[in-house]
């Protein structure tokens, strides 16, 4: 089985494959030199106890009949249809490699604007964006655009005593541009209201307790009066909501606000030229419509009124997006580009798409995980149970003597297909390297461990 993505969707289907079915060999692809995908790069520095599932990553690496090949980047290096040659069954579990644009004038014409999924990548050490230089000191405050779990991970970095984040995984480079930031004051907006937000109560709670960081108090008017008799999940994230910080709003120099009901329409530059510094956001106000507007699934209408924020630091937070490997549409592989996800029966089996919308019987041997299976949302338990159940299809499928792909000799003959194109392959053994050197320049400057955000320098550990 290849399996294309070395990240938690990955990794949990590999593991209960070879779980269920005896024998089994796993091919693990990637594209980067380093293994974990979001574990490594998503996950916010200061949450080192998320990054755990890496050992059990490890485990899985460490045993027999699983082979990790780092730096291929699949549709690239190799073709796709090289690996249905090859593998009685390939599970696309590659993730979201982009995010969702607002779409709105000026967010590409002006300075100043980020994405969150880049910032994030950035001071994680992603190599695509070590050159992303934020501008974090031309102002006091920053617009995260957007309600959910990444927009207050941002908001929270932003501000962080950066003391406190020097002994994480963060980048040198990122230390020392959040100790030269402006940044006081950080408003993350969202179209809906407070009983519509994507957010966690586990990631409020902490912006919450930050020291010297104080809440802006909610409009009271967007909470329902009957607390009480909420669901229980509800009433807990209203009730901190109400409560808010344990810092008083007038006595501390940072703080944050979450602003409701607001659609942003346009950013603002400082001038007319080309790729001038933002200005402003012009936002239109919403208001909730239906029997219930704080149903959590109770939707708004814009209105004509409008809002501008002044700020010179924006990111847009409204999700990642997954997208079409090369070589897809060859083999039949339907890529529903509209939802970002591979056409599959909910349970991970891709399926055929012909004649317009008539959905044919699943590909063989063919199935997907994680966000390019269900869209990316949820935490890494969601996608350990949906991988869990990705692989359940696949062992039901092998029991059941279901059509698979031709079955080969995997990697074991494909690698020689790819050392004559000159690629440089990564095994996990020389992960491990890599991984032994990041811990050792940590170390030297007291770090857990210090990125290698250039894939050069990660091989050249292994010369």
């Amino acid at each position: 089985m290849a399996v294309l993505g070395s990240g938690p969707a990955g990794f949990y289907t590999a593991y209960k494959v070879m779980q269920g079915i005896d024998n089994a060999k796993v091919d693990m692809y990637e594209y980067l030199p380093v293994p974990f995908g979001l574990v490594r790069y998503g996950v916010a520095p200061d949450h080192p106890e998320v990054k755990n599932c890496q050992d059990k990553f490890t485990e899985v690496a460490s045993a027999p009949g699983f082979t990790f090949i780092g730096n291929i980047n699949v549709g690239q290096d190799v073709a796709l249809k090289s690996l249905t040659d090859r593998y009685d069954a390939i599970v696309f579990a590659y993730g979201a490699s982009k995010d969702r644009k607002l779409k709105i004038p000026g967010e590409d014409q002006v300075n100043g604007i980020y994405s969150a999924r880049d910032f994030v990548g950035w001071y994680n050490g992603l190599p695509e964006f070590s050159r992303l230089a934020p501008q974090l000191d031309l102002g006091d405050t920053a617009v995260v655009i957007g309600q959910g779990n990444v927009a207050l991970d941002v908001a929270r970095i932003l501000l962080k005593d950066v003391d406190s984040l020097r002994s994480t995984d963060i980048t040198d480079q990122a230390l020392a541009t959040l100790a030269k930031s402006k940044v006081k004051r950080v408003r993350v907006v969202g179209r809906r209201g407070p009983m519509q937000v994507s957010f966690t109560i586990k990631e409020v709670r902490e912006l919450m307790k930050l020291p010297s960081v104080a809440f802006e108090p909610i409009n009271r008017q967007l909470i329902p009066s009957n607390i009480p008799s909420l669901p229980r999940t509800a009433k807990r994230l209203t009730k901190l909501l109400m409560e808010g910080s344990t810092n008083q709003y007038t006595h501390v120099e940072k703080k944050w606000a979450l602003n409701f009901l607001l659609s942003p329409v346009r950013f603002l530059s400082a001038s007319s030229t080309t790729r001038s510094q933002l200005r402003s956001i012009e936002f239109a106000r919403t208001k909730l419509i239906g029997s219930d507007p704080f149903d959590s699934a109770a939707q708004v209408e814009v209105t004509t009124d409008h809002q501008h924020i002044s700020t010179p630091l924006a990111f847009r937070s409204i999700g990642y997006q997954s997208e079409a490997l090369p070589g897809m549409s060859e083999l039949g592989i339907h890529f529903d580009t509209k939802r970002g996800i591979i056409t599959n029966d909910y349970y991970g089996r891709l399926l055929s798409l012909t004649h317009g919308a008539h959905i044919e019987e699943p590909l063989p041997g063919m199935y997907c995980a994680g966000w390019v299976k269900r869209g990316p949302a949820g935490v890494i338990a969601n996608t350990m149970e949906d991988s869990f159940a990705t692989a359940e299809a696949i062992i039901a499928d092998w029991k059941d003597r279901a059509p698979f792909l031709g079955g080969g000799d995997g990697w074991d003959t494909l690698k020689m297909e790819i050392a004559a194109k000159g690629a440089h392959t990564v095994s996990w053994k020389d992960w491990l390297r890599i991984d032994a050197a990041e811990k050792a320049r940590g170390k030297a400057v007291g770090k857990e461990r210090e990125k290698f955000t250039n894939p050069h320098d990660m091989l050249n550990v292994l010369k």
